[in-house]
């Protein structure tokens, strides 16, 4: 239920395959849409319900918490990567 702490329309327009975003909570929160669209169908109270407990404390800080963790992760990976290009193209290519 964490993914369900954005609002849902922010999730649409979110899940895109940009190659610069380092939120990897994009495909999570693209999942828990789809959800939310599906339960909000079939019971408008359930769909309520859902937006409701997703604006919560317990849900908004872990979640925030995990991106603000990830996008750390993958600026360091991105920084190795660099590294290692680096590292290739000057000692083993002689660029």
């Amino acid at each position: 239920l964490m993914v369900f702490a954005s609002s849902f329309s922010e999730v649409h327009s979110k899940f895109t395959f940009d190659r610069d975003r380092r939120d990897w909570m994009v495909i999570p929160d693209a999942i828990a849409a789809y959800i939310y669209e599906i339960v909000n169908k079939l019971s408008p109270k359930v769909g309520q319900f859902l937006v409701d407990a997703a604006q919560t404390p317990v849900i908004v800080v872990p979640r925030n918490f995990l991106i603000r963790e990830t996008t750390k992760l993958s600026i360091q990976a991105e920084q190795i990567i660099e590294k290692i290009k680096n590292m290739w193209n000057t000692k083993f290519l002689g660029y």
